[in-house]
């Protein structure tokens, strides 16, 4: 059996979940928020004494692997709705520089123009730049997949380089920097 599937998922409180048996969507609703996700038909989705188990109808290798799947993304949901996902990115380079105005993010990333990233309306984000660090940018909302798919499209634009670190990336995250040219002997 799936370690991660038959692991139940605890609801903190002010967190509401339903499951609609017609359309097989998942729903929960909490302080931040409130999200869907579409389940495959075979699985059984319960709610069993304030905490939602996800059973599998047969061993199939298919079965198998979507187990795990609907577990962790009900639990993020859970997690997104109580709490809410944060993800902090920061500008490495000469000139680097953020903006947000609105759900709109203007980057000065080193090319002859500036680049303008839409934001989706779902999250927030904020870009701060003090004294002595490197600017950072941060996007906060209830959805992890949709944070970590613009956070991702965000560090595309300028991808850390191996030689000096300069790129976009996350805070904390290590880059395994490369020797240069060896000097002419």
């Amino acid at each position: 059996m799936s370690r991660i599937g038959k692991l139940p998922i605890a609801l903190p409180k002010g967190v509401t979940f339903s499951f609609s048996e017609a359309d097989h969507v998942v729903s929960v609703k909490g302080p931040k928020g409130e999200l869907k996700q579409t389940v495959d038909p075979d699985f059984q989705i319960a709610l069993e004494e304030g905490e939602v188990v996800v059973k599998r109808p047969t061993e199939q290798k298919r079965h198998k692997a979507m187990h795990g799947l609907y577990r962790a993304l009900i639990a993020n949901m859970v997690k997104g709705v109580s709490e809410g996902y944060k993800a902090q990115l920061e500008l490495v380079g000469v000139g680097y520089k953020a903006a947000a105005q609105g759900n709109v993010l203007d980057l000065s990333l080193g090319y002859s123009h500036s680049v303008i990233v839409g934001i989706p309306s779902e999250l927030k984000v904020v870009a701060t730049q003090e004294k002595g660090q490197n600017p950072t940018i941060t996007l906060e909302g209830i959805d992890k997949q949709l944070i970590g798919q613009v956070a991702a499209k965000i560090k595309s634009l300028r991808p850390v380089e191996p030689y000096k670190g300069k790129g976009i990336r996350f805070v904390g995250e290590y880059v395994r920097r490369k020797a240069g040219k060896a000097a002419a002997k």
